[in-house]
């Protein structure tokens, strides 16, 4: 089967014509890009019209001709698409056999519109007029060399980029982790079907990208950027995040995928990496926001004076904002937002109205990472409705069509092992108390990549069974170690215990076992001790001869790696980082007590930032408990078992672990001042049980 993924074609009948060619043929093996790839060369870039990657017959070129028109150099555009795409293959060895490139590529005119072919053009060089002609000619294109299409697919989707940026030529040991993790990257050589549609496929309009954690979403948005901006160097483009460590990657990122298709650096005055919010010092989507239309600008302090909940302090000022505007200026002809869970409605309608038409807006997200208590709404509920009173979006997957919404179902980041136990704390599958959260739609399970194993199915008020499926947790990302190694629980008796062991273990990874300074992660579940509570691992560290940082503490706030320092973070600037050894420590901080859910789900995040291994550790009963539900979470070798609540007892459970706003929680206080001052009263003889009778029935009512 040929998956078609359609870019920007000025030639849309034809390559239409093209793509309903190859939605037909089931009997091969690859890909058809259209509009793609881009490539550099010493003149620019060079976008082809259309390339077939195929297992059976290699690659094919195919030279797009729209219309009825002749008088076309066939033979220079053939030769020059030939030499420049075969240039680009030879300078990645993987694909060469000796002196010569080990891929068979051919190209050819495909001109539909034509009634015959020209007599002048010389007999080397095929043009294809109808859809016969077609199916001939690829049936003489063979290649017996296709042991080497998984590499060819990484260098034409640029993916080699990344895996260059991580040489690791310093591993002498044959099965160090720093070996492992070299053949562990290695793998990881190709986009998916799912990741190239939301590369390539640009909608006319708003896209939403959906995935789980380690699905590549931050990749899939950098490269997208290069290809917008290679295809089309004059659109005005800004990629914005809520994570500031994010800046670095996607700068990296993108210089990295736009030099790959253009020779060149990005036009940075095109390509903006924008915060969400920004200042007088940075700019920002909204400080920019705010300077172009003439409104006053709020910073973090001044939006606290402004709002009435913690941490709706962003939204408050974006919804301010929106509703002193009738005329929006527009000046970006494409925003890309990444961690859109993160952000209110109120910014990507924001980010919306200065789109210019016809409103070319990406947001990708993952539910599951919102470290707040609000959900994603729907886009109809997002954008509004206009002036007929109908949803200003409503996304579609149309045959034949740019995906409008694409879901990135498989994990290329977290092991089975390691997403499953992830997800299980975080939902509270196997806690003694019950669950925390769960979906609203039971379909979600199977958008994040899980499969129903048990007989009765996904039934309300029944025991359900479900687990990773091959294909979206792969196997290679646990082959590497032992389940025993790759995750590890462990309770300490006291803090001290759970430091030394921790300086010891980063001590053997940098000395031992290959891995750098960049390959390691310490989180702390609380942004608000992270400094008090790193302050000793750090200082042994020091003493060690380690240097280590706080994320956005001791270096920039848009740095968070460093190649010769440890970093230790909170959970909310390691949100959208990753790592192949993660350590997560006082993670009993997690396991219970008030905003439950939200304490689960900063576990759950913490633990998915780990491509390889995984050490969950802290001290006291609390931690052991944590253990304990670990422990059957292994012993049911990685699924989720659990009776699936009803519609009934969701509510009751969002109710039971919801989190309280500050407001909630200053009145829960006064309430229970106010019922300890009524029981000293009573106890002191200054009031009777009479004179609170009716208090007193209302609780007994409550108790029933």
């Amino acid at each position: 089967m040929v998956d078609i993924i359609r870019g920007k074609s000025d030639k849309p009948v034809s390559s239409q014509k093209l793509t309903d060619y190859f939605e037909e043929r089931n009997d091969i093996e690859g890909s058809l890009y259209v509009g793609y790839p881009i490539i550099a060369t010493s003149e620019g870039s060079f976008p082809l019209d259309a390339l077939l990657v195929s297992k059976q017959h290699g690659v094919i070129i195919f030279h797009i001709v729209e219309g009825v028109d002749t008088d076309i150099d066939v033979e220079e555009i053939q030769d020059d698409s030939f030499t420049k795409l075969q240039s680009k293959l030879l300078s990645h060895k993987e694909l060469t056999k000796k002196r010569k490139l080990a891929v068979e590529i051919s190209v050819v005119t495909y001109a539909p519109a034509w009634n015959q072919k020209p007599n002048e053009i010389d007999e080397d060089y095929q043009v294809l007029i109808n859809d016969q002609e077609l199916t001939d000619f690829i049936a003489h294109q063979q290649w017996d060399n296709n042991q080497y299409f998984p590499e060819l697919n990484s260098v034409i989707q640029s993916i080699k980029t990344i895996r260059k940026s991580r040489s690791r030529n310093y591993v002498t040991k044959e099965d160090s982790r720093g070996a492992k993790l070299k053949k562990l990257e290695e793998s990881i050589a190709n986009l998916d079907h799912q990741q190239s549609h939301a590369v390539i496929e640009t909608v006319e309009g708003v896209q939403r990208i959906r995935g789980l954690a380690g699905s590549g979403k931050t990749i899939v948005l950098a490269l997208k950027v290069a290809y917008l901006h290679a295809a089309n160097p004059d659109l005005d483009i800004a990629v914005t995040f809520h994570t500031r460590s994010l800046k670095g990657q996607f700068k990296d990122f993108i210089n990295r995928f736009t030099i790959e298709q253009t020779s060149e650096e990005p036009n940075w005055d095109k390509v903006k990496i924008i915060h969400a919010w920004g200042s007088p010092r940075e700019n920002g989507i909204y400080y920019e926001f705010c300077r172009k239309h003439n409104l006053e600008y709020f910073d973090f302090n001044s939006a606290r004076n402004i709002t009435f909940d913690d941490g709706k302090e962003f939204e408050t000022v974006c919804q301010r904002a929106l509703n002193q505007i009738n005329s929006f200026q527009k000046y970006y002809d494409v925003i890309l937002i990444d961690e859109a869970q993160d952000f209110s409605k109120y910014f990507i309608q924001l980010c919306y109205n200065i789109t210019k038409n016809p409103k070319r807006l990406v947001y990708a997200y993952d539910e599951l990472q919102n470290l707040s208590d609000t959900s994603m709404e729907s886009p109809e509920v997002i954008f509004g409705n206009n002036t007929n009173g109908k949803p200003k979006v409503k996304l579609e997957n149309i045959k034949g069509k740019p995906q409008q919404d694409i879901i990135l179902d498989t994990c290329y980041r977290n092991s089975r092992p390691i997403l499953a136990s992830a997800h299980a704390l975080g939902f509270g599958i196997y806690r003694t108390k019950g669950l925390v959260s769960m979906f609203d739609q039971k379909e979600l399970w199977a958008d994040i990549g899980y499969e129903v194993i048990s007989n009765q199915g996904l039934k309300e008020g029944k025991e359900v069974e479900l687990a990773r499926t091959e294909k979206t947790s792969p196997e290679f990302l646990e082959d590497h170690s032992s389940i025993e190694d790759l995750i590890i629980f462990k309770t300490f008796e006291n803090n001290q215990q759970q430091i030394e062991w921790l300086v010891k273990e980063i001590q053997t990874n940098l000395e031992e076992d290959e891995l750098k300074c960049s390959d390691i992660m310490v989180i702390h579940p609380d942004a608000l001790t992270v400094r008090s509570k790193v302050g000793k691992p750090r200082d042994l560290l020091f003493q060690q001869g380690i240097n280590s940082n706080i994320a956005g503490v001791t270096t920039s706030r848009d740095t968070f790696f460093e190649d010769q320092a440890i970093v230790f973070t909170s959970i909310f600037r390691a949100k959208g980082n990753e790592a192949a050894m993660i350590y997560v420590i006082n993670a009993q901080e997690c396991f219970s007590g008030s905003e439950i859910a939200k304490k689960r789900n900063i576990l759950f995040t913490a633990m998915t930032r780990s491509k390889a291994w995984l050490r969950v550790v802290g001290y006291g009963s609390n931690m052991k408990k944590l253990e304990q539900e670990f422990e059957k979470i292994k012993n049911n070798n990685f699924t989720l078992k659990f009776k699936y609540p009803t519609a009934e007892e969701r509510k009751q459970m969002r109710i039971v672990n919801r989190d309280m706003s500050p407001q909630q929680k200053g009145r829960l206080n006064k309430m229970k001042q106010n019922a300890a001052d009524i029981a000293n009263a009573l106890n002191k003889g200054e009031i009777r049980k009479e004179d609170v009778s009716e208090l007193i029935e209302a609780l007994a009512k409550q108790q029933n």
